[in-house]
């Protein structure tokens, strides 16, 4: 049975979160004097108001939780933040359309970065804000965040981090998942204030700091600016913000076994290193293309393609450049960057590079079981052998993901929108990207979608963010079966 009371008393705390992230943007606006301080303080009392129906209404439920629970909350709160949180672009009149104010937020709390927003800039600061703290609050999981205040309703947390985790493996660093989100997150917090003082450094105000430091730790790509990082003309900027990108691009747990001094098992995890020499492999032949078919200098050339490798390695979305000017081959090389993502256990989006070794080590193993039918080979990960549900999970996984991306295609293509800009938007999407290709690309915005292929690239948002299952077990028939 499904602890409907439990869910939605836990749905209205998280709502309390959300008024929170609220009154923090009414403050940043009213102390730049906004005209959308009201809108927030507005948006923040129909949060509240909403919250306390949820937590009374819940009062007295079971505390206990199964996993059905989890997949249920993980999906809910996606969804309830995405509808609150597009109340200060809405009734602001800031984005009029409730389609594209919807498709805002779910780009912010999904870390996708893609916008329907033209004039950036035009906005006030505390909206800029909100649009930059939606991503650094959705980046590492908003449910994830409440894991580590779950046992104030006396449950547990470790169904909720399965339904939401990203990757293959969850791994524990410690017994209690509270603890470990704890941990997480202290680190969460640190890069973004090491950076947010980097950046102060480098000559960029501490508004468009922190904005840039919740945007760059989340892998989000919201920029207060409407050229993103290219505004600053600042190598020192750039190759800041690609360091930042690059750490949060690795698995958290990964971080936080390297700040614990153990860089033994951090230099050799398999992951990280398939994560480092892909980035190395594409910035290399990208530079090269740029500096043997161009009249780019060698350094220029390089930070360029390492700047655009790893935002869209790590799904972060930002740009030093209109990648769509440079050679179609390079286009299809992004597209890669695009697909294969990071490291699972990160803020990044798109399949993971620990499922693309996973899938390269079956590949190898069936070549060497048609010379030797009889033999037995396991597949390892850091010396350990995976067992065959994890190579299943895989598999199905990655069918899945690009079964749903070429279906996507075609819908947004019998929708009237182009073939380069369908597969694009759709790459994008679903790897919580950014930017996406032809007239969506990175020197533009998306508004010019019909409402009906945001919605669609909506929902493909939060499918990718939720790592796919999370959402789609919800439309199964035996999700729902009281066994």
């Amino acid at each position: 049975m499904i602890n409907w009371k439990m869910i939605i008393r836990i749905l209205g705390f998280l709502l309390l979160i959300e008024t929170a992230m609220l009154l923090c943007s009414a403050a940043v606006a009213f102390y730049y004097r906004g005209d959308d301080f009201p809108y927030f303080c507005l948006s923040a009392v129909i949060t509240t108001l909403v919250a306390i129906v949820a937590l009374v209404w819940g009062r007295g439920a079971d505390r206990s939780l199964n996993r059905r629970d989890g997949y249920l909350i993980v999906t809910a709160s996606w969804t309830a933040f995405s509808l609150f949180g597009m109340l200060p672009y809405y009734i602001g009149g800031y984005i009029p359309s409730v389609t594209d104010a919807f498709f805002e937020t779910m780009s912010g709390f999904t870390s996708t970065g893609a916008t329907i927003l033209d004039d950036i800039e035009a906005l006030p600061h505390g909206i800029l804000f909100w649009r930059a703290m939606t991503q650094w609050i959705g980046g590492l999981g908003i449910v994830f965040f409440t894991i580590a205040v779950l046992p104030i309703f006396g449950v547990g947390g470790l169904q909720v981090f399965a339904a939401e985790a990203s990757g293959p493996t969850h791994d524990k660093v410690h017994p209690r998942i509270g603890v470990t989100a704890k941990w997480i997150w202290s680190i969460y917090a640190g890069l973004t204030g090491a950076l947010v003082a980097l950046l102060w450094l480098g000559g960029m105000d501490l508004f468009d700091s922190v904005c840039h430091a919740f945007a760059t730790t989340s892998t989000g790509g919201f920029s207060t600016k409407q050229d993103s990082i290219a505004f600053y003309h600042s190598a020192y900027i750039e190759y800041v913000v690609i360091l930042f990108m690059f750490l949060s691009g690795i698995n958290f747990t990964l971080l936080l076994t390297l700040f614990r001094g153990r860089l033994k098992k951090f230099i050799h995890d398999i992951e990280l290193k398939h994560y480092f020499f892909g980035v190395c492999a594409f910035s290399l032949f990208i530079a090269a293309w740029l500096y043997f078919t161009g009249s780019t200098g060698v350094e220029e050339a390089w930070r360029k393609s390492l700047f655009q490798v790893v935002s869209l390695q790590t799904s972060t979305g930002f740009a030093t450049s209109d990648f769509m000017a440079w050679p179609s081959i390079l286009w299809g090389c992004l597209v890669i960057v695009m697909l294969v993502g990071a490291c699972a256990g990160s803020t990044t989006g798109g399949i993971k590079w620990i499922r693309i070794v996973v899938l390269l080590k079956v590949v190898r193993n069936e070549f060497k079981h048609i010379l030797h039918p009889n033999a037995v080979l396991p597949v390892r990960l850091n010396k350990q052998v995976i067992s065959p549900a994890v190579k299943s999970s895989v598999l199905a996984f990655t069918f899945l993901y690009i079964f749903i991306a070429i279906v996507s295609v075609l819908l947004m293509m019998g929708m009237g929108v182009g073939p380069m800009e369908s597969l694009g938007t759709v790459v994008s999407a679903i790897g919580n990207m950014g930017p996406g290709l032809g007239s969506c690309g990175p020197a533009y915005s998306w508004s010019g979608l019909s409402d009906a292929a945001t919605w669609l690239l909506s929902f493909l948002m939060m499918l990718g963010r939720l790592e796919l299952f999370t959402v789609l077990l919800l439309f199964t028939s035996s999700f729902w079966k009281k066994r």
